[in-house]
Parts: structure tokens; C-alpha cells; sequence
């Protein structure tokens, strides 16, 4: 057999795992995901401790069905193949830290190892990448940064859907209207001045051997990606904040809370969080459980004007 025919071969076995692993194991209707933090804002003055976790991002699991442990940062690799062991995915916030050499980009990276370790064993990891969360994903992936400047700081924007959004696992069970407001009505809220192009992307093996491109936008100059999935990982990266719609409320361009919006909102998270509940990690006692919870920590209200409104911080 010559080497491509064999990597196919290899490929297709992987995804059959992936696919029966997801499939077959009893639902966990009781998940825990873990949030990435990441290293506080110079200019935040309510910061204390280290990291932070902006509040919105906990709500739009909660209320998907879903609990949630704070991934601090500055951990050793040990501490983190603990909480790997225990969570049943990881979200990967938005932000505006170094997503080569910051603290949150080294512990996700350790995740992003472990979870694809973890799915090509048969144990279905799932990971989401939101705006920084999906460009952190892409370096990850490309092991380098390709991402490029676009003017999309605070703009809403319908998403150009591609022919693979139908047989997609995030979009395919939308319902038709939400797929058509998200289509034609501006309701995805763009917060970056960085993008991964088509075209970067579409010249990099690497990312397109692993993403399938499910919607593409435009800032007038440049075509970017704003929604992608993996191949055969559940890995699914979206450059538009769907926790913004319900939980912020900064009066700026970009920010949208039209029913519309809002559903679009729901049906993201309560996707990922049905995607965790197909993985069967735990803590080893509720005594443990129970202290990694973000339960133990208190949000910080940081004013009607602030881009994020409440802030979880840790040391």
C-alpha cells in the first residue's frame, strides 16, 4: 500500500473511532466544561489576581445545560491533563492576549494535545474557539500564525454560509429560518481586527486537511472565515461571539440582541454543550468536583459600559 493510500486509510479508521465513540457511549447529562482563562487587561481597572474569565461566556453554558471550571492559567502540564481528565470539553474564549507566547495560549495548546490524543483513542473531547478561542485553534493547527489585519472591530454581519454548512454538525440542526437570519440579517457580532483569510487558509495544507469552512465574511477588502469545524475532531471555532447577543450590554456597533440573535446565541451553545455530554470524564469525588466549580467564585459587575459586564478574576 503506498503512503498516501495509507494515510487515508488511517484517516478513515480515526473518524469511524471518533464517530462510534460519540455515538455509543451513554449520554452524560450532567457535563462540565472548562473555560480557559487568560492573563487580566492592562487598563482593567476592577483586575485583581492574574487571570480572568469574562462572566458572559459562563452564562452562555449554564444556560445551555452545562457546569463550569475555571482552566487557570500558570499551571504545570500535570495539574492540566487532571482537569483534561475531569472536564468533558473546553471552551476557548475571545480576548487580547499573545496567542503564541501567553499563558493561555501555552495551557491551550496542552489541552488541544491532549483532546486530540484523547479523540484518536475513541474518547470524544469536544473543544469550541470563540473570536481569540478560534484564532488560537488555527495557530495550533498551522503551527504558525497566518491570521491578517480586517475592519471588524464592532460590526454586526450575516454570515455567508458555504455548501458545507448542510451536512455540517453544527449547522445541520438549525432550524431553516434561524439558518436564513443568520444568512441575510446582521445579527453575529464581530468584536477582532484579526482573521484567517481564505486565502491563508486555503494555502496552508495543514488547516485544510483539518477544518471544513462552514461561513465566510467580508470587511469590503478582505474574504475571512468566521465559522469552521474539524474534520474528524469535534473541534468547532466561530470568529463572531455568540455569548455576547444575551449576556453583554456595552451600547457599541456590533452588539445585536434581536430575537434572531438570540437564538442563534442558544442554538450554539446548547450544540457544544450537547457535544459534551457524549464524553464520560469526572472528577474522582464530588468532594472535588465541587471545589473546582465555578460556583466558588464571584463575578465583579464592571459598569453598563464595559465590554465585558461582569468578570470572574483568580490569582
Amino acid at each position: 500500500m503506498c503512503r498516501s493510500a495509507a494515510a487515508v486509510l488511517t484517516a478513515l479508521l480515526c473518524a469511524a473511532r471518533l464517530c462510534a465513540a460519540g455515538r455509543n457511549q451513554p449520554l452524560n447529562y450532567r457535563p462540565i466544561i472548562g473555560v480557559l482563562a487568560q492573563e487580566n487587561l492592562p487598563d482593567d481597572q476592577y483586575a485583581h489576581g492574574f487571570s480572568y474569565i469574562a462572566a458572559s461566556y459562563v452564562k452562555y453554558l449554564e444556560g445551555a445545560g452545562a457546569r463550569v471550571v475555571p482552566v487557570r492559567i500558570n499551571r504545570t502540564e500535570g495539574e492540566y491533563a487532571n482537569i483534561f481528565n475531569a472536564i468533558n470539553g473546553l471552551l476557548l474564549p475571545g480576548g487580547d492576549v499573545d496567542i503564541q507566547t501567553s499563558q493561555y495560549s501555552r495551557a491551550a495548546k496542552i489541552f488541544y494535545d491532549l483532546a486530540l490524543k484523547a479523540n484518536d483513542a475513541g474518547d470524544y473531547f469536544p473543544i469550541w474557539g470563540t473570536c481569540q478561542g478560534f484564532q488560537q485553534l488555527s495557530v495550533l493547527t498551522a503551527n504558525k500564525n497566518l491570521l491578517t489585519l480586517t475592519n471588524t472591530k464592532a460590526v454586526a454581519l450575516p454570515l455567508t454560509l458555504t455548501p458545507a454548512t448542510q451536512s455540517s454538525r453544527l449547522f445541520r440542526s438549525f432550524p431553516k429560518d434561524l439558518l436564513q437570519s443568520l444568512a441575510e440579517e446582521n445579527i453575529t457580532a464581530n468584536f477582532h481586527k484579526w482573521s484567517l483569510s481564505l486565502q491563508n487558509y486555503s494555502r496552508n495544507a495543514k488547516l485544510k486537511r483539518f477544518y471544513k469552512v462552514l461561513s465566510t465574511n467580508n470587511d469590503g477588502k478582505k474574504e475571512f472565515i468566521s465559522t469552521m469545524e474539524a474534520h474528524r475532531y469535534p473541534f468547532y471555532a466561530v470568529q463572531w461571539h455568540p455569548e455576547k447577543t444575551p449576556f453583554e450590554w456595552v451600547d457599541k456597533p456590533g452588539m445585536t440582541h434581536s430575537p434572531a440573535a438570540i437564538r442563534a446565541s442558544f442554538y450554539t451553545s446548547s450544540f457544544f454543550v450537547s457535544e459534551a455530554m457524549k464524553n464520560q470524564h469526572h472528577f474522582s469525588s464530588l468532594v472535588e468536583e465541587e471545589r473546582a466549580l465555578i460556583y466558588n467564585f464571584s463575578p465583579v459587575f464592571r459598569g453598563m459600559n464595559s465590554i465585558f459586564i461582569q468578570n470572574y478574576y483568580f490569582d
